[in-house]
């Protein structure tokens, strides 16, 4: 056997399998050096059958372990494992090893029932039709037949069975009999014609035995009670006087016939006799006194000869007889064939014999059927297998551009590019628990299949671009790995630079927003300041009180409205002022620097702020590790799996245009505009308010900053020493030249206006 061959992909060291050979010796290198030791069976593209039988114990996680044991089954079921190494569905039979015969045996049923045309071969998808054309033979392999399976002439005797006994029901989910129901059968009809035959002795009163029972049954509490008062009497006669209706419990139910009623029925059925005998004649009209004339009439006097009285020891053996009846009755009824009891001796020993040897003829079938799931378990093996350890021992998928790992559920469009990485997330908040302590930028999308499926979420590293171009809620096209279209939304951004420039430019980008959001907050804050004013202003005026006649040497006070926008007039003054005082400040210190001086300045500048910002953006670009992105999906990595550049690229793409385009410069919509500005009536200002506008502000702006200006423009010579004098005040007035030595004294500074 050759020597494994360890690959380095990204940064990771991986075992090279590119084989079913190999992959028999790579499974017994340490667990240390796989990249993974477990995964879950959600977010895998493959066979969802193949975890299900990989996952030996059921737990939801494939391991080490379980991988092992399943290589090493399937490297002893095959003798030529060329089919396991073009991961093929379709498994000759001549690849299989003597150990796998019973496999063979079901393969070849399979091929019988389904009339294949090819013998020598069998695919996973014929596997897995042969269940149900089996089923519908009859051949389920657990010896339950269905009527419709059995001959024609053993259908009644299966109905009929079906009826006495609980329903058994197949593999296909019909109902049927077997073996052991016949059996049953055949012990329940030989209890039940062993008990028939001791009819005879139970039924003491022929064939009105059962009647007869019923009917002692029914007044069995009236007159077992009375025989009971009877023992009582004998034993204490003075309890005769209890067992009699006290005055005022029948005055308390004058009027209530119900009450009446249930009073009566408390009255013994006669007065009890101390000798034990109950005499017809003495029978009280209660509630029971019809019942138990007919039961004198009808039952007493035939069975016992004696017409005026029943005593107990007779009343005692009739009621023994009729349990007796009852009994017999009640277990003749409990019997599950005592419905075939008129047909039981049409049944014949052959017909049943006939129906237990197709329930065992069928049953005999079950080592067969069951190889088919072992046959099915095999081809997929030999399918996905080898495929399945290059995305668990080995994952050199991630990193190759022409491979597809399993762990991908697809293709993210959004916004322009391409991110072909996605991983299925479970439970956002662990998956997030993990990747925000990395480095690396993550969308979290939601999509959502057009087919009314339901919709799922996945984590897509973002590798290109600018990250502050991703927000929540941007929408864009999922394709899944087998090409289907859905939509897709972004929930949630881990955001982190995904470019050394993003990085280095990401403090001039907080800066613009920091002072953003302070402007707008001023604005907000003196918009807010202005509506108080007036409307403040506006309440004291209306407010004020009416003067008749106002003091003529007192000047009329102004009012407070008028005040409030005069303090608004001054702060905004106060403000201008502040403007052009700061912008002369900026233009004196410029002016004194040259543009070498400037240039240096803002590289200076840049360098401080962005160098330390691209260094630490380099360190986190260099440390994005893909391993927290599985990781977070449930996996358990042995290594990093690291984002290299040029993995990256591979990642988070944007394709260029096609090669035969061609790229026209014209923009399309100014000469549109241009078309539709002619049809259409201007509206708004005129062109001429918008310039006498505009030469106002430019105007103002210029009076607030005239000083520095002309300043400037004076130390620079681009005025007259004469002009300069005479504009600007004698404090910033540049100096005038000295006067030579012979020349006559120079006149006084003439004093600016």
């Amino acid at each position: 056997m050759a020597p494994l061959i360890y690959r380095r992909y990204g940064g990771s060291l991986q075992v090279d399998i590119p084989s079913f050979d190999v992959l028999v010796e790579a499974v017994r290198i340490p667990e240390t050096q796989w990249i993974a030791t477990a995964c879950p069976l959600e977010g895998l593209s493959c066979d969802p059958r193949l975890l299900t039988l990989l996952d030996a114990d059921g737990n939801g996680r494939i391991r080490v372990a379980e991988v092992r044991k399943a290589v090493d089954w399937a490297a002893r079921q095959l003798k030529d494992r060329r089919g396991a190494d073009a991961s093929s569905d379709v498994l000759a039979l001549d690849a299989l090893s003597e150990e796998a015969r019973p496999l063979r045996g079901a393969a070849e049923m399979i091929l019988r029932t389904l009339k294949a045309p090819d013998a020598g071969s069998i695919s996973l998808a014929q596997v897995r039709d042969s269940e149900k054309a089996l089923r519908e033979s009859g051949q389920n392999g657990d010896g339950i037949l269905a009527p419709a399976h059995l001959p024609e002439r053993l259908r009644p005797l299966a109905q009929a069975l079906m009826a006495s006994f609980p329903a058994l029901t197949n593999r296909a989910g019909q109902a049927g009999v077997d073996a052991s129901l016949v059996k049953r059968f055949r012990e329940e009809r030989a209890k039940l014609l062993e008990h028939r035959d001791k009819q005879g002795a139970a039924f003491v009163w022929g064939e009105v035995s059962l009647d007869t029972a019923k009917r002692v049954r029914a007044v069995a509490p009236h007159l077992d009670a009375y025989f009971v008062q009877c023992r009582l009497v004998a034993a204490q006669p003075e309890a005769a006087a209890s067992l009699r209706l006290r005055a005022e419990r029948v005055e308390g139910a004058l009027g209530d016939v119900a009450a009446l009623g249930k009073a009566a029925g408390d009255l013994p059925i006669a007065p009890p006799d101390a000798s034990g005998a109950l005499e017809w004649s003495r029978l009280l009209r209660g509630p029971a006194f019809e019942l138990l004339e007919a039961f004198r009439k009808d039952v007493a006097t035939p069975m016992t000869g004696d017409s005026q009285r029943l005593t107990d020891s007779a009343w005692r053996e009739l009621l023994a007889k009729a349990d007796g009846v009852l009994a017999w009755q009640a277990q003749l009824d409990a019997n599950p064939v005592r419905k075939l009891m008129d047909t039981l001796p049409d049944v014949s020993d052959a017909d049943l014999d006939a129906v237990e040897a197709v329930s065992a003829a069928d049953l005999a079938l079950k080592p067969t059927l069951d190889a088919i799931v072992e046959l099915e378990r095999l081809v997929l093996y030999q399918r996905w297998l080898l495929l399945f350890a290059n995305n668990f021992i080995s994952m050199p998928g991630l990193y190759m551009p022409k491979r597809r790992a399993l762990v991908e559920k697809g293709t993210l469009i959004l916004g322009g590019r391409k991110y072909t990485l996605s991983v299925l997330v479970t439970n956002r908040a662990a998956h997030t628990a993990l990747t925000s302590l990395g480095t690396t930028c993550i969308l979290y999308v939601q999509v959502a299949p057009k087919d009314g499926t339901p919709g799922y979420e996945v984590a897509v590293p973002v590798t290109s671009g600018r990250s502050t171009e991703l927000t929540v809620g941007k929408r864009g096209v999922f394709y899944d790995v087998d090409g289907v279209e859905s939509d897709a939304i972004v929930t949630h951004v881990i955001r982190q630079p995904v470019s050394l420039w993003e990085a280095m430019t990401m403090p001039f980008a907080r800066i613009g927003a920091f002072i953003t959001k302070k402007v707008e907050g001023l604005a907000s804050a003196g918009e807010k300041t202005f509506d108080t004013t007036l409307e403040q202003g506006y309440t004291n005026a209306a407010n004020a009180p009416v003067v008749a006649a106002p003091a003529p040497a007192a000047a009329p006070a102004p009012a407070a409205g008028g005040a409030g926008l005069a303090g608004v007039v001054a702060a905004g003054g106060v403000a201008a002022a502040a403007l052009g005082s700061s912008f002369a400040f900026i233009m004196s210190q410029v002016k004194s620097l040259t543009l070498v001086d400037l240039i240096s300045a803002a590289t200076l500048l840049a360098i401080v702020v962005m160098a330390p910002a691209g260094l630490l953006g380099w360190l986190k670009l260099r440390r994005r590790n893909l391993a927290l992105l599985l990781e977070g999906s449930g996996w358990a990595l042995n290594d990093r799996l690291m984002l290299t550049p040029e993995l990256s690229s591979l990642v988070t793409r944007r394709p260029k245009l096609p090669a035969n385009a061609r790229v026209d410069r014209l923009d399309m919509v100014r000469p549109a505009l241009a078309r539709q500005q002619q049809d259409d009536e201007a509206e708004g200002a005129s062109g001429w308010t918008k310039l006498a506008v505009t030469l106002a502000v430019i105007f103002v702006l210029l009076w607030q900053v005239r000083i520095p200006l002309l300043t400037w423009f004076c130390h620079a010579g681009w005025l007259s020493q004469d002009t300069c004098l005479a504009v600007l005040p004698s404090e910033v007035a540049p100096a005038a030249p000295a006067a030579p030595a012979a020349a006559a004294p120079a006149a006084a500074p003439a004093k600016a206006p």
